[in-house]
């Protein structure tokens, strides 16, 4: 999980990270905590409160949220966790994965600096509402899982043999979790196919950016990764955009192929990097129009420029990808991405448990609402599963042309420069 200065995150973080740090520390209770164990139904109206002030959609998905609260205060709660199971069920009506309830522990160990060194298996997941089962959103590149050949958009059936069906993610984030050095077992499907991964979990750093010079037929390219909007994402990414500007390189790849998403003004910091001008994004929430973020003429380079997406392209990474094809500043090359378009609040609870609430939606900026149905390329460009395995076996060949998408992208900026295809600068074609 990914938060900004004020608890805002965006829908694919708003999954819980396996790859949280295990700590020793103890649960302790405040005055207000040692209040609640006396009167557990004060924490399910604490709870029915946000969402009645907060959800993004007025109608709470045609619940009727006042009959709701009637029916969960009207039950006898004699202990914490009888009302934690009652929040999990009420919030379960609204039909949002997103929006879900965190005990004590489950908040205390999501509150992770994303900065910090992480402990697990490296992949972010979320409920998955066709199969009622896990669905991975990414896994984060050199961890465990990706090392596995775990693929975004696999569907987790079992847990150490567990069955996932009807499973939260919150209980999924406490089975795949552990020590370093210790084992979990994922069951995948994988079209038709079910594959058991064994992974040994480990410490998991996570580098947002990596880029390089890339000589080709082209001349120099510059190819730049973008693997998470973190806290040093966009930091890095100035610092590397500036090195290969130096380089003079003809153009640029952006490659955020399973980048799952994070920082909401990372991915604004990000897109301004990139865009002289124009709309970003807009976030929406029940009252309409909330937020409009726009381009500030600080662009750091005006040549062409091509960005890798697919299926695990997610969330900030959606907003930056949308910002440029909307805008017309680069083709998009790949597949269709992920189609997550949520923005969450995280809001600690009086007992130190915690609520994830959708509070808004955000749409590109020709308004275009992706939630559930992601952002098509402009150039589509499969892999199979064989050819993302090789790649993932041996992630020096991302960027290079032994990765088809890659090779395609270059086929795209060579008719670029050749003589200039609609979606880019003139100044890029001069190039």
């Amino acid at each position: 999980m990914v938060f900004t200065k004020r608890g805002l995150v965006l829908g694919a973080t708003a999954v819980v990270l396996t790859t949280v740090a295990v700590t020793g520390a103890g649960i302790h209770l405040s005055k207000s905590q040692a209040f609640f164990s006396e009167s557990p139904k004060e924490l399910v109206d604490e709870v029915w409160q946000i969402i009645d002030r907060q959800y993004v959609d007025a109608t709470f998905n045609q619940v009727d949220w006042r009959s709701t609260r009637t029916e969960y205060l009207g039950r006898n709660y004699t202990n914490p966790e009888q009302a934690y199971e009652a929040i999990r069920e009420m919030l379960g009506k609204l039909g949002d994965p997103y929006t879900r309830f965190m005990n004590p522990e489950e908040f205390q160990n999501m509150q992770i600096d994303t900065s910090g060194e992480l402990t697990g298996v490296g992949i972010q997941i979320a409920k998955d509402e066709k199969s009622d089962r896990l669905i991975v959103i990414s896994p984060i590149e050199e961890s465990p899982a990706f090392e596995a050949g775990i693929l975004a958009k696999d569907i987790i059936t079992k847990i150490d043999g567990r069955d996932t069906l009807g499973m939260e993610v919150n209980e999924a984030v406490q089975l795949i979790r552990g020590e370093r050095g210790t084992s979990v077992t994922l069951t995948i499907q994988r079209g038709v196919e079910e594959i058991d991964y064994p992974i040994t979990r480990d410490t998991i750093e996570i580098h947002p950016v990596r880029s390089r010079v890339e000589n080709t037929n082209l001349g120099a390219v510059g190819y730049i990764r973008l693997n998470q909007f973190n806290a040093n994402a966009a930091r890095d990414m100035r610092d590397a955009i500036q090195e290969l500007e130096r380089e003079k390189v003809v153009g640029y790849v952006l490659d955020l192929r399973s980048n799952p998403g994070g920082l909401l003004n990372s991915s604004i910091d990000i897109a301004r990097m990139w865009l002289k001008e124009g709309t970003i994004v807009s976030t929406v929430n029940r009252q309409g129009e909330q937020d409009r973020k726009e381009a500030q003429n600080r662009a750091l380079t005006d040549k062409a420029l091509v960005v890798l997406v697919d299926g695990g392209s997610a969330s900030a990474s959606e907003i930056l990808s949308g910002a440029l094809q909307d805008n017309h500043r680069a083709k998009l090359v790949g597949t269709q991405t992920f189609g997550k378009g949520l923005v969450q609040s995280v809001r600690p609870l009086s007992d130190g448990s915690g609520l994830a609430v959708t509070i808004a939606k955000y749409l590109t900026p020709s308004g275009r609402d992706i939630n559930k149905e992601g952002i098509p390329p402009d150039v589509v460009q499969e892999m199979s599963d064989e050819e993302r395995k090789q790649l993932q076996a041996n992630i020096t060949n991302l960027g290079t042309v032994k990765d088809p998408q890659f090779s395609k992208a270059l086929e795209v900026l060579q008719k670029t420069l050749a003589g200039g295809e609609d979606g880019f600068p003139v100044e890029a074609i001069a190039q």
